[in-house]
């Protein structure tokens, strides 16, 4: 059980900021030759329950033998005392809603809107330069996107305020829970009371624009969970509108940001490190994109069927879900005493299950350190060995949302570059979530989709050509330059006539080209002329 107090709360947090929990897992589980072990987690007796047989048991048993659980520290920050309910009944209450809004075919209509959002992610922060830090990128595509989809924001300047807060209170939340000024936890506190403030504000608005139907009731997250709570004061007396009050509304909105913008943009950091480590599979990923983006229209945007069309790539994030996984586990607790696999479980104990206990077993995934997304084919891997948003009724309601986002954001990032590491061996420290540890130095070279690009290469034309979107001379979209092909007439005209009649050499080799407005020689390009012989 470890310690007195902390119990063992340092070695499991140490193993994952080494980039090995799996090792405080397989080491117990070893030790007591059993899939399930006791042991204090903070200041909780907590059994972990590891495998597949004890993750199913967890998922099917949701509301009867347990129920979600938070630390005490996790309901300080994210449960404010004006909500008149218990987290986990705000908790229970938003995941109803969130199914509901998160389902697939609710959240079709929204795919156009983030590759919208990734169209002008990538060409304002990435195009054009040589090297980019990712994680921030990351988050700030993943921030918009949220905001946008959820709440119809798209004003920058409070969407960098929640982004300070947002990064503030995961900070918080793996700190050591000293709510004193100063502390890191008690920065997370009052960023996420900030963080209600500004929600709430965003709730005042939006009834009265509900109201004057300004504003309709599936436009996002926000009017769907306003238009619910009226329901409730219409047909109180039915569960499904036992609803939430403004703070309710405020602390779930909170919740969701969070849990949309590191895990998201952890998985798309560790997407853009494996394809720089693995060619074949960047080519790959690359092929199934490109035949996508072959098939659009200029200026069309994504769509549900370009979305299913994407299963090598979803694939390739599976494999690296499995082996960097955004999401490490969570707590449940007993509501009665039960008995699993011969062991007597006391009601008020607190239980975990972590992906870690089956993503590098061996007996679950052969070669378990080797990246093979073929692992995801066909039916995939056996029941409950690959969870990484949980199981049963408390499944992540946010993973069709993630899903799309992730492959979005694999679309637009793959087609336009090629990339590199600068710093190969960065070590990952996984709490909260995976991020490389000198999280400002995780940069990429880019490079366009020309290779050695000073090099004139025709061929580099020849079949399909460059990548879409990477070569526009005459712009694109609707307001495409209508000259395009007069322009081709007459080049091709001169350049028949010029070369069938003269060989010629420079006489400054060295001249100065000047691009304003457009590119001339500064002295008019003087040429020795030799004609070819009749």
């Amino acid at each position: 059980m470890g310690f007195p107090y902390i119990g063992e709360s340092l070695e499991f947090i140490n193993a994952s900021r080494k980039g090995h929990p799996e090792k405080f897992l397989s080491d117990r589980v070893a030790k007591y030759s059993s899939q399930i072990f006791k042991t204090s987690i903070l200041t909780q007796n907590t059994v972990f329950f590891c495998g597949p047989a004890a993750q199913k048991f967890l998922f099917s048993n949701e509301d009867k033998h347990v129920n979600i659980w938070f630390p005490s520290s996790i309901k300080k920050i994210f449960s404010s005392t004006a909500a008149h309910r218990s987290s986990t009944e705000v908790s229970k209450l938003a995941r109803k809603l969130l199914h509901n809004y998160l389902k697939p075919e609710a959240l079709i209509r929204y795919i156009s809107t983030m590759d919208s959002i990734a169209q002008q992610h990538f060409e304002s922060d990435w195009e054009g330069k040589q090297q980019v830090t990712v994680v921030p990128l990351a988050k700030s595509y993943s921030l918009q996107v949220s905001c946008q989809v959820l709440l119809s924001l798209e004003d920058p300047e409070p969407v960098a305020r929640f982004a300070d807060h947002l990064n503030a209170v995961t900070s918080g939340i793996v700190s050591f829970p000293a709510d004193f000024p100063g502390t890191t936890f008690n920065k997370a506190i009052k960023a996420a009371n900030e963080l209600r403030k500004e929600f709430l504000a965003l709730i005042k608005q939006r009834r009265i624009d509900l109201e004057q139907s300004k504003a309709s009731p599936n436009q996002d997250l926000l009017s769907h969970m306003l238009v619910a709570e009226t329901d409730h004061n219409h047909h109180p007396e039915t569960e499904q509108h036992r609803y939430l009050n403004d703070f309710g509304v405020a602390d779930t909105l909170v919740g969701f940001l969070v849990a949309g913008l590191d895990p998201p943009a952890s998985l798309m950091t560790s997407i853009v490190g494996y394809l720089s480590e693995l060619p074949d599979v960047y080519n790959q990923v690359l092929k199934e994109q490109m035949e996508i983006s072959k098939l659009k229209k200029p200026g069309e945007l994504l769509n549900w069927d370009d979305i299913q069309k994407m299963k090598y790539s979803w694939n390739v994030a599976c494999e690296v879900m499995r082996l960097s996984p955004p999401s490490q586990g969570s707590f449940r607790e007993a509501v009665n005493d039960f008995v699993f696999s011969g062991f007597s479980i006391p009601k008020g104990w607190k239980l975990y299950w972590s992906v870690h206990s089956t993503n590098k077993n061996p007996k679950y995934f052969p070669n378990p350190e080797k990246f093979d997304p073929t692992r995801f084919e066909g039916n995939g891997p056996a029941p409950y060995t690959f969870v990484p948003f949980g199981g049963g009724p408390k499944m992540c309601p946010g993973k069709e949302y993630a899903r799309l986002m992730i492959l979005v954001f694999l679309h637009n990032v793959i087609k336009r570059f090629k990339w590199e590491k600068l710093m190969p061996d960065e070590k990952i420290d996984l709490t909260p979530v995976p991020f490389p540890v000198k999280v400002f130095r995780f940069s990429f070279y880019l490079f366009s989709e020309c290779p050695n690009p000073e090099k004139f290469d025709p061929t580099r034309f020849e079949g399909n050509g460059p990548a879409p979107y990477t070569f526009v001379p005459f712009g694109g979209g609707p307001k495409m330059c209508p000259g395009k092909e007069y322009a081709r007439l007459m080049i091709l005209v001169f350049l028949h006539n010029v070369i069938k009649r003269f060989k010629w050499e420079k006489l400054m080799p060295d001249e100065k080209i000047e691009l304003t407005p457009v590119p001339f020689p500064v002295k008019g390009l003087p040429i020795h002329l030799i004609p070819h012989k009749p």
